[in-house]
Parts: structure tokens; C-alpha cells; sequence
């Protein structure tokens, strides 16, 4: 099949501009590279040839095709060399002056019906575009690092954007082997705005003092199923890169809430302590391995106490028969006796309004998350108040790991770990649908490719349910008073419905 853009120019050779590269050639383009710093182009086409190199040993290429894939890629000596380029895609570096003037010049290089796409990842297309003479012919084309192996791109069209444009790169991204996304020019475009939920507030329990980074980071992957915690994460992507992007897309949004970064990442970032290429993040880092302390051993309890179970309690058959499996004497009465370890399990609440409201004893309270269904989570959770008995604690602890599964105990706040990350990531979503940035599909084809998560996030409010996830939020507001928890009035509106399919379009 003949390629949609025959020559195509790219402009930046780092990590990003080789692997679009590579793309490029392997869809049938002839590729120029240019880069103004001495001798990186040709390092570029070095990398990529060594990469195809490694194809070939793998049996992925024959001898003859990674012959011709290296005829395909050739180094540019100035911009003017870009002439001939039906495609130019800018990967240098994330300045709006920068890549204005270089679309500038490109627009006196390339003939007036070529194409030109920036990968910019946070930066307004529609600013990029507002000094060219032909705006027309420009769009986004944001990619994901490493190139090669994340199989979403994002294809954004700016105000002035033809629509025939977006379709021509569409369609070449297909011919690239990935899968298109169409977003609207928003900060963040999909994928960078749908991942605000999982760092950002994971970095708010962390400052809150609800848990430590370890932890959290456990109860996400074991609860939920996300491949790596959010500290894990950013210590891959390094704070250089992904801190700028919480600010970016929070100032670009006019300090909405929901995106507001954390003095956390600023103080780390300043500091040096970027993540595991320098060594040092979240995590201190020997040889590429994080050094993370071993979890709290379980608790010896020689005399457990009864267990009373709130009438309230989010699943509350479900954690009757839990407990009733894990060998607990169960109080049926409409109070708990004075000797009970009283277990209540809410959503969006605190443990501690809960007693109080309830009038249950503090000192013999516990919250557990029952978010998740237990036989579907590697890992249970339980909340202390202020007041609450270390022997209530240990024995709780003890009592909910007796057939093995592991038990993490942290400190109270309004919802839980698992339950405050699932209704932001879900929430911020469906605000995204309420923008119309993309349709419901894009979004979860988006967010499962480009961020990894073990569901789209409009999956995930399905599986916990619309209405469980507008409870976190609206108690969590409630506890807060803070903005960053509103509910979406599109998330609002699928949960006052009772709508099983989260994700209907509209």
C-alpha cells in the first residue's frame, strides 16, 4: 500500500523524533531528519537502524526489508532539505516559541499543501497555529514514549484546522501500525487530562498522612489491578517531565481544582530527586531496583474480640460471610456489645464522622473498604480514627488476614485509598465527555493504551457502579467542602439514571 504522505520530515531526533521516525519508514515514507544540534540526526538514524538490526535478529524483518527501511531514512543537513516533505512533524522541545518559530519557517520550506503536525503533548495547537499563514494544513499528532510500542496516537485539530487534515492523519496512523484517537484542542488533549485523577490524588492522601508511598501504591495495584502504583510511575517518567504537566494543564484550565499539582512533586522536582534515572525518587533505586521497606507483619492476637458489623456498611452480606469465613464470632444485636471490634465500611465518609453520627464507640472502630469485591482484590483495606485501641487495630488486622490475603491499616480520611483514585479518575472522565474533548470510546481506547490502566476509566465506573462513585464524591465533598470532588453533571446525570453502560454516547 502506498503511503498517504510519500516524503515526510522530521524535525527534533530525540527519543520521540526517532521512534516517529521509524514509524514513518516503516509505513512506506521516505524520512528526513533535522535537528539543529551537530551530529544528532545522524545519531538518531543510528539508533533506529540498530533498532531495526534488532528486528532482524528477532526474525520480526527479513535481511531485504531492513535493507529497505534504512534507504527510507536519511539525515537532513538544513531546514531547506525539508522541501520536498509532503509531512513535517516537530518533536523539540515543549516551548510555544520555539515551535512557533519553526512552523514559521517551515512555512516558507515546504509547499503550500503540505502538512504540517506538531507532537506537542500540552501545548494549545490553536496557539501553535494562530501565526501561520495557512493554519488550515496544521494539526497535532501526539505520540507516546517509547514510540514504537505505545500503540495510541492522538490526532488533535485546532480552531482553524481542515477537517480534511485530521482524516489524511488518521488514516496514516493506521498505516503506522497504531490505533487513532480524534481529540479537541483541551489542555492535555485525552490522555494527559484523563491521567490527572491517578497521580494527583494519590498525592493528596500522601499529604494528608493518610499512608505512605508504598502503600498506597500497594492497595492500588492489589485492589484495583493498575500494572504500577502512581509513585512507581512518576518515578519512571521522572518528576522533570510529568510535574510541568500537572502545572501546565492546571494554569491552562484557569486553577480548576480537580487539576491542581501538589508542593510534593515542586519540592522534589527542586530538589533533584526526580525518579529512578537519577537514582532517586519515591524510591531510592540500586542497579534499576527499587529498595521498598517489607510490609508490617501481622499482628499476634491471642484473644480475638466479637465482631459488629454497621447496618450501613457498603456490602454488608458480602463482609458478613467474609468474616463469617475467616472464623470471626459475629454480634447480630442492633449495638454492639462493649467488648466488640466494631467494623463499619463506608463510601466517601470518614471513620470518624461515621462513629460519631452513629454513635458507635471510636476506640473500638474500624473502617474497611468494600469498594472492591473482596474475591476480586489481592489486598483488603482497613482505617483507624484517631481514637481507636491498638489492640482493636492489631486484632482487626489479624482477624482480616487469617486466610493469607494481604492487610494494609492506614490512617483515616474521607474515603478510602482505592475509592478516592477510582471516583477522581472516573470523575475527571466523564467530565471529559461532558466537554465533548472526544467520544467514549476514543477515551477508553485512549486511556488504556496510553496510560495502561487495567480498565478505560468509564469501564471501571461501570464495574463499581455509577451511583457507588457518586456517593464517594458527594460525601467526599461533603467532608471536604472542596471543589475538586463536584461531580461531573454527565457522571451525575448516568448514576441518577441507574445506566448500567456508562460510556452510552450521547
Amino acid at each position: 500500500m502506498e503511503p498517504l504522505f510519500k516524503t515526510a520530515g522530521i524535525v527534533g531526533t530525540g527519543a520521540m523524533g526517532r521512534g516517529i521516525a521509524q514509524l514513518c519508514a516503516q509505513a512506506g515514507s521516505t524520512v528526513l531528519l533535522f535537528d539543529t544540534q551537530p551530529g544528532a540526526a545522524a545519531a538518531a538514524q543510528a539508533a533506529v537502524f540498530a533498532q531495526w538490526d534488532k528486528l532482524l535478529e528477532k526474525g520480526r524483518l527479513d535481511a531485504a526489508e531492513a535493507a529497505l527501511l534504512k534507504t527510507r531514512l536519511i539525515c537532513a543537513e538544513s531546514l531547506a532539505a525539508l522541501a520536498p516533505c509532503d509531512l513535517v512533524v516537530e518533536a523539540i522541545v515543549e516551548r510555544l516559541d520555539a515551535k512557533t518559530g519553526l512552523f514559521a519557517a517551515l512555512e516558507d520550506t515546504v509547499r503550500a499543501d503540505a502538512v504540517l503536525a506538531s507532537n506537542t503533548s500540552s501545548l494549545s495547537i490553536t496557539a501553535i497555529a494562530a501565526k501561520l499563514k495557512h493554519p488550515g494544513r496544521f494539526a497535532g499528532l501526539h505520540f507516546f514514549n517509547p514510540v514504537p510500542l505505545m500503540k495510541v496516537v492522538e490526532v488533535i485539530g485546532g480552531l482553524k484546522t481542515a477537517a480534511a487534515v485530521c482524516d489524511r492523519l488518521f488514516a496514516y496512523s493506521r498505516q503506522m501500525g497504531h490505533t487513532p484517537v480524534r481529540a479537541q484542542d483541551t489542555p492535555g488533549f485525552i490522555v494527559n487530562h484523563a491521567g490527572r485523577g491517578y497521580g494527583t490524588e494519590a498525592l493528596r492522601i500522601v499529604g494528608e498522612g493518610v499512608a505512605d508511598f508504598a502503600t498506597i501504591d500497594r492497595i492500588l495495584k492489589d485492589q484495583i489491578g493498575f500494572k504500577l502504583g502512581p509513585f512507581e510511575l512518576m518515578d519512571l517518567t521522572a518528576l522533570d517531565v510529568s510535574h510541568p504537566v500537572m502545572e501546565s494543564i492546571y494554569h491552562q484550565y484557569f486553577e480548576e481544582p480537580r487539576y491542581r499539582p501538589s508542593v510534593i512533586t515542586a519540592q522534589r522536582l527542586a530538589g533533584g530527586v526526580v525518579g529512578k534515572k537519577v537514582g532517586e525518587g519515591f524510591y531510592k533505586y540500586v542497579n534499576g531496583a527499587a529498595q521498598i521497606a517489607p510490609e508490617p507483619a501481622v499482628p499476634q492476637v491471642d484473644e480475638m474480640p466479637p465482631v459488629w458489623v454497621s447496618p450501613r456498611a457498603a456490602r454488608r452480606p458480602e463482609l458478613l460471610l467474609l468474616l463469617k469465613k475467616l472464623g470471626a464470632t459475629i454480634e447480630t444485636a442492633a449495638a454492639p456489645s462493649s467488648q466488640a471490634l466494631t467494623l463499619v465500611a463506608p463510601l466517601g465518609f470518614d471513620v470518624t464522622t461515621v462513629a460519631v453520627v452513629d454513635r458507635l464507640d471510636p476506640t473500638r472502630t474500624l473502617g474497611i473498604d468494600m469498594l472492591v469485591d473482596d474475591a476480586a482484590s489481592k489486598r483488603r483495606v482497613l482505617a483507624t480514627n484517631p481514637a481507636t485501641r491498638p489492640d482493636m487495630r492489631e486484632a482487626g488486622h489479624a482477624l482480616l488476614a487469617r486466610d493469607g490475603k494481604a492487610v494494609s491499616v492506614i490512617r483515616d480520611s474521607a474515603g478510602f485509598v482505592s475509592q478516592r483514585v477510582v471516583a477522581t479518575i472516573v470523575n475527571i472522565a466523564s467530565d471529559i465527555c461532558q466537554q465533548s474533548i472526544c467520544t467514549p470510546t476514543d477515551l477508553e481506547t485512549a486511556v488504556t493504551l496510553g496510560l495502561g490502566y487495567p480498565l478505560g476509566p468509564l469501564a471501571m465506573g461501570n464495574l463499581y457502579g455509577p451511583s457507588s462513585i457518586l456517593e464517594v464524591l458527594f460525601n467526599m465533598q461533603t467532608v471536604y467542602g472542596d471543589p475538586r470532588y463536584r461531580p461531573s453533571p454527565w457522571l451525575r446525570r448516568r448514576g441518577a439514571m441507574g445506566l448500567s453502560l456508562l460510556h452510552e454516547e450521547e
